[in-house]
């Protein structure tokens, strides 16, 4: 068993913040990943799971053990006349999954591709765009107990899903360790094409007899369009949550600014557009020393090159406080802090 030490934590966080850990490994398998933990290093020390990266922002270095899950394998577990029952490692690249899923005809995960990170996040996070969120599509996880080491299968109902939340981002933080996720997914496409620009793409695109590929390439299409790549900007996507309101609230608001945008979700409630906030603020396109506000889409905070997790944190500090000011309404960051 190899653990590393003092490395730099930049090729692992799509912010590409370079901070360091105090010890590093990686595990392909459950067996690896129980030895891991019982490891004096595992005992003795933080451990913090890492995926793809593309949720988190570090903002000073991890005296700990930092673990990467790379347990891979997709495999068809089951079937009945409706549904496919897919099971993913939790390592394999989310939209690696994706593309799977449409060379297969499996549809329910066509509104999620190029979303950036791992399968194992997937649940955690209850990832989800245009219209649709992994809790639609999930049955069931496999995770280690990081106590006792034995695996617990978690279902649907057991997983608290919310908006961007589980029940491992609260009540369960840091107890479990997810190796596999298996998605319920449908043989015959239910399409949702209504939210945001997407049927406007496949307009464009001139898709006349739609299917879940077709629905795929608009999407990636839209996000290519106003979304950096982390590949050439550092990034994880949304940091902030689009925050929910009464709708009374949102009623005032909108007598003040008659262009708000906001979406009912229950009953007297409404999802406001915290991009369409942060721009009305005066916020996107704003750059401090390399911690910046993306200029296309003012909910993604991005890294010019060599910006500090600590001033990208102390930008979403001033953009809370400004949203907060203007409009009455406080932002939560849906990146994790560490």
């Amino acid at each position: 068993m190899t653990f590393q030490e003092n490395i730099s934590l930049k090729p692992f966080n799509t912010f590409g913040i370079d901070v360091a850990a105090k010890y590093f490994a990686s595990f392909n398998s459950i067996e690896k990943l129980q030895q891991i933990l019982t490891h004096p290093i595992a005992q003795g020390y933080p451990v913090l799971i890492v995926g793809g990266g593309s949720n988190i922002l570090l903002t000073t270095n991890y005296e700990g053990l930092v673990l990467k899950n790379e347990i891979e394998g997709i495999q068809l577990i089951r079937e009945d006349e409706q549904h496919v029952y897919v099971q993913a490692g939790a390592g394999v690249n989310w939209h690696q999954f994706v593309l799977y899923c449409l060379a297969h005809a499996y549809a329910g995960v066509e509104n999620l591709a190029l979303i950036p990170g791992s399968v194992g996040a997937s649940p955690m996070q209850n990832i989800g765009a245009y219209g649709v969120e992994i809790k639609d599509v999930f049955h069931s996880l496999e995770a280690v107990s990081r106590q006792n080491l034995n695996t617990v299968v978690f279902y649907k109902e057991d997983c608290a899903f919310g908006y961007r939340e589980s029940v491992f981002k609260n009540i369960c933080k840091d107890q479990f360790v997810i190796t596999s996720v298996t998605y319920r997914l449908n043989k015959i496409p239910n399409f949702k094409t209504s939210y945001g620009a997407i049927q406007h793409a496949l307009d464009e695109m001139g898709v006349s007899t739609l299917n879940i590929q077709d629905i795929a390439t608009a999407v990636m299409q839209i996000r290519n369009s106003k979304l950096p790549n982390p590949n050439e900007i550092g990034n994880a996507g949304s940091f902030f949550k689009n925050p929910e309101i009464t709708a009374a609230d949102f009623e005032v608001l909108r007598n003040t600014y008659p262009d708000i945008v906001g979406y009912p979700t229950a009953e007297n409630l409404v999802k406001v557009a915290a991009g369409w906030m942060i721009e009305k603020a005066g916020w996107k396109g704003y750059r401090e020393k390399d911690a910046g506000c993306h200029s296309k889409q003012a909910l993604v905070l991005v890294n010019h090159g060599q910006a500090t997790g600590t001033e990208i944190f102390a930008l979403s500090e001033k953009i809370i406080a400004s949203v907060h000011e203007q409009f009455g309404v406080y932002l939560h960051r849906e990146v994790n802090i560490y």
